[in-house]
């Protein structure tokens, strides 16, 4: 979403079921909640490991900038996002991650942003808070913190995408990414203030690591912590916040947000990650994440998952859900990259077909999700 805050979207209560087997017998669902808090930790424990891969590929590149340099630092971006990507389900509950008070999400990911808020663009070479140096004499964490979301939506000023634009400079190009140069952070090189451009690029990714770091506490097993408040809850509290955290972004974000207002807009400036061209791979990473938790996966660790309890009660169910998260996955894969030039074009284009197609798949498996609710006795209300 561009403007990160939790909503409300389950307005229904819990429904208790009628007779028969009870879909969320405390023996069978316990396991399930649990195993949901520890893919939880598994995930965010990977996101903060490749967040502090790409901050050490910054710290060498600012020392030193060049182009070899700038390339390790746009790879470990690129390496950094699958895990992000694939956390997102465990959003739009007011949890860690994007509590209303404390949340960092708006600093993590928000979007669009609107590049020039940060740094000189095409047109406009005195844009941009690195280059107020009378406004922000001193570039710090807190006035980029005070600064991310000042007065407008797109003032964006943290996060990956402000990295990404750091790293990658605008995209002008129809076939590949932004293409910054490395001496446009060297000190009379190719543009001025590069020295506050290196200060900037830094402090922004210190503080997506430190961000990063606290969600991943509030989930880390053994604290006195959210995670801990988590698998105590009542079962039915629990699954209805997992499943609105799965329907949430499987439908108004993933497939509204994130693809159809670039689908209907055929901007580059609604795709994900538009300054180096990796939003297939971002829409991919939150895909997967909701097929994770339905299954109660994360890499290499496998346990109990929300399909056990569905199986329990409607296996047919299980089954269609399976196939949908899989057939979105592979509605996604089919979309012909950038995605920016995907979605230009009539209709009937090759890549406008592919992106309705992946729109519709996800469409269909938000539509699901709500079934799966329905059946284990939850009723979700999704925008």
């Amino acid at each position: 979403m561009k403007k990160q805050g939790w909503m409300a979207l389950v307005a229904g209560a819990l429904v208790s079921m009628g007779c028969g087997e009870e879909p969320l017998e405390e023996a069978r669902a316990r396991p399930v909640v649990e195993r949901y808090a520890a893919l939880v930790n598994e995930n965010y424990t990977d996101a903060v490991a490749k967040a502090r891969a790409l901050q050490t590929a910054v710290n060498v590149f600012v020392a030193d900038p060049t182009e070899a340099k700038l390339t390790a630092a746009r790879s470990a971006w690129l390496a950094s996002r699958p895990a992000y990507g694939q956390s997102e389900p465990f959003r739009f509950y007011g949890g860690p991650i994007d509590d209303e008070d404390t949340g960092p999400e708006g600093r993590i990911n928000a979007w669009p942003l609107d590049e020039a808020y940060i740094d000189a663009v095409e047109g406009a070479p005195a844009a941009g808070i690195i280059n107020a140096t009378d406004s922000y004499a001193q570039l710090d964490e807190e006035l980029l913190k005070s600064l991310n979301e000042r007065d407008g939506e797109t003032n964006i000023a943290t996060g990956y995408h402000a990295i990404e634009f750091l790293l990658w400079g605008q995209d002008q190009s129809e076939t590949g990414p932004g293409n910054r140069p490395a001496s446009d952070f060297v000190d009379g090189g190719t543009a001025p203030n590069a020295a506050r451009r290196r200060t900037y690029l830094k402090l922004a990714t210190d503080l997506l690591v430190k961000d990063l770091e606290s969600v991943q506490a509030q989930w880390a097993p053994g604290g006195d912590n959210y995670a801990k408040r988590f698998v105590a809850l009542d079962v039915e509290e629990a699954v209805q916040r997992i499943l609105t955290g799965m329907g949430s972004l499987s439908g108004a974000e993933l497939s509204g947000e994130r693809m159809t207002v670039a689908y209907d807009n055929k901007d580059q400036e609604d795709e994900h990650s538009c300054f180096s061209d990796s939003t297939l791979a971002d829409l991919y990473a939150n895909a997967v994440g909701i097929q994770n938790v339905y299954l109660g996966r994360y890499g290499g660790q496998d346990g109990a998952g929300l399909d056990e309890l569905v199986a329990q009660v409607d296996p047919a169910l299980d089954r269609k859900m399976k196939e949908q998260l899989q057939a979105s996955l592979d509605a996604i894969q089919a979309i012909p990259g950038p995605f920016d030039q995907a979605i230009l074009g009539a209709d009937n284009s090759p890549g406008r077909q592919k992106v309705k197609a992946a729109v519709e798949a996800l469409k269909a498996q938000t539509e699901t999700l709500v079934d799966v609710a329905t059946a284990l006795g939850i009723e979700l209300n999704l925008e």
